[in-house]
């Protein structure tokens, strides 16, 4: 199906230069056959000499922005934001600069941490940053430093948009930080063995006591002594335990927000099984955060077009009339509930299905969705990047 796909439009509402989108284009839909971000294995899938076209994907990665172009995915109809670190496990890159050991301490890799918007059961990436053990200690900083300076690259994004948090964030330095900059947050508590210490009005410790099929809130206590929370646990029958979130909204649509999160873990999932990204191999960090982008890109591209298709061929609208729509209607546009309508994402449906749609309906599917994906791009976005 991918060859019945015209990539130029996309990546002309992605690049300013007609020379670097017509470029993207080529390198887009050869990433998206290859299903690899390998520079070998992308430019097996071009028209031409492949060691011409290895060369001539070099030269666009020097030539283009590409986590800018990314960053022009950010949904402003986005009720919220995720974000979500994954290892990427590079084991035999004994010399690579920016691989460090991942959090067993022993396998090489480095991390990944994406921000994206919820989008049909999967995410939308727009931005992200990479870090690894070696990295933090080159350039003496932490962790925890990495996520705050993730944060305060979309800050201007944000606005009233809260922020989705896995409990990798539960932690002291960075609720100061987002109170501080005012930004509103739904955190999974950490808890373990040592779990963090709340305070009520009085100073006294909340007991974090709950029981099976039970719920609990706690309004306006202090995490650690220190950052004023509202605190909900819920314990689901059937869980081995409960789940507690912090959040700086009123209690329950904190919790709904935080079960919605799972989106992103999925799209990390289709990214590394449908288009390689646990392959991404550069040498420079530079070079791996360009193709990591572009593969971004890619994935976003597949996902709309992908989910388009499901509509025509599970949501009965085969020969009905075609109107424009926007992303955000696109989202709502759910009318067959049926199992495969929820059964697969839109890019599996693009890159494994095989789709019995003429080559006229599907350029026909590409056309509404590329102007659904200019008026998503197309919109002022201020960042601190």
């Amino acid at each position: 199906m991918i060859k019945f796909i015209d990539i130029l439009g996309f990546a002309q509402s992605l690049f300013d230069e007609e020379r670097v989108a017509r470029k993207g284009a080529h390198i887009l839909k050869a990433m998206l056959r290859a299903r690899s971000p390998r520079l070998s294995d992308i430019s097996q899938h071009m028209p031409g000499n492949p060691q011409a076209k290895y060369k001539e994907i070099q030269r666009f990665l020097h030539q283009a922005d590409l986590k800018a172009a990314l960053m022009r995915l950010f949904r402003v109809d986005a009720p919220f934001v995720l974000a979500d670190p994954t290892e990427i496990p590079r084991p035999q890159a004994r010399k690579t600069a920016y691989v460090g050991r991942l959090k067993d301490g022993k396998t090489r890799g480095f991390w990944l941490m994406l921000l994206a918007t919820p989008f049909r059961g999967r995410a939308l990436p727009f931005h992200f940053i990479t870090y690894s053990s070696k990295t933090i200690a080159q350039k003496e900083t932490s962790r925890n430093l990495n996520h705050c300076r993730a944060f305060a690259g979309i800050k201007a994004l944000l606005g009233d948009r809260p922020l989705v948090l896995d409990r990798e964030f539960s932690y002291l330095e960075l609720l100061h930080n987002l109170v501080a900059e005012g930004v509103h947050f739904v955190i999974r508590l950490r808890l373990g063995s040592h779990p963090p210490v709340f305070l009520d009005k009085r100073g006294r410790r909340v007991d974090l006591m709950i029981f099976p099929e039970q719920e609990v809130i706690h309004e306006n206590i202090l995490y650690k002594g220190e950052v004023r929370v509202h605190l909900i646990g819920r314990w689901k029958r059937g869980f081995a335990r409960p789940l507690w979130v912090m959040t700086s909204l009123e209690p329950q649509q904190g919790l709904a927000l935080y079960l919605q999160r799972m989106k992103i873990e999925e799209s990390f999932r289709d990214l590394k099984s449908l288009l390689g990204l646990h392959k991404v191999m550069n040498k420079s960090q530079q070079n791996m955060e360009q193709m990591v982008a572009l593969l971004m890109i890619a994935y976003a591209i597949g996902l709309l077009i992908g989910e388009a298709v499901r509509d025509q061929l599970f949501a009965g609208t085969v020969n009905r009339p075609q109107t424009p729509t926007t992303c955000a209607s696109l989202q709502q546009a759910v009318v067959n509930k049926g199992q495969k309508w929820k059964l697969y994402s839109g890019l599996f449906i693009l890159l494994k299905q095989k789709i019995r749609l003429s080559a006229r309906e599907i350029r026909r599917i590409v056309r509404r969705v590329l102007e659904s994906f200019v008026r998503l791009v197309q919109h002022p976005v201020r960042t601190n990047v």
